[in-house]
């Protein structure tokens, strides 16, 4: 029972990465996204994050990636279900689009105040 058990997690995390390089492969958005983590990783280790402050950017990033990745799923169920243009099956790729950019805007945001502080000192040293 405890192989099978185990052998089963491990198909699960497969299909799991499976999926998310189907969802670099085919989303040139997801492609931005990735780009846009390793630079906030980078300027994070450069800033020299508190661990409250990376795990504010973890929760971003994270929420960034669930909702494009869900989008992309509701792209691909939709255009399985409604191979024709349909006004319903639009509205439920833009819903699904406008989720991504919600989080997107959220960690912009999130972004701000976490680096807000770290930039500041730089930019009024410039000033003067």
């Amino acid at each position: 029972m405890p192989d099978a058990y185990l052998s089963s997690r491990l198909r699960s995390f497969g299909h799991a990465f499976r999926g998310l390089k189907t969802l670099l492969q085919t989303q040139h958005n997801a492609r931005i996204h990735a780009l846009a983590t390793v630079l906030v990783v980078a300027a994070g280790a450069v800033a020299g994050l508190s661990r409250a402050e990376w795990a504010l950017i973890a929760l971003a990033v994270a929420g960034v990636w669930a909702a494009e990745a869900l989008n992309t799923a509701v792209e691909f169920l939709v255009d399985l279900a409604s191979p024709e243009l349909h006004p319903l099956a639009a509205k439920a790729k833009d819903v699904a689009a406008g989720a991504v950019l919600v989080a997107a805007i959220g960690a912009v945001l999130v972004g701000a105040f976490v680096f807000g502080p770290h930039l500041l000192p730089l930019l009024s040293r410039q000033a003067d």
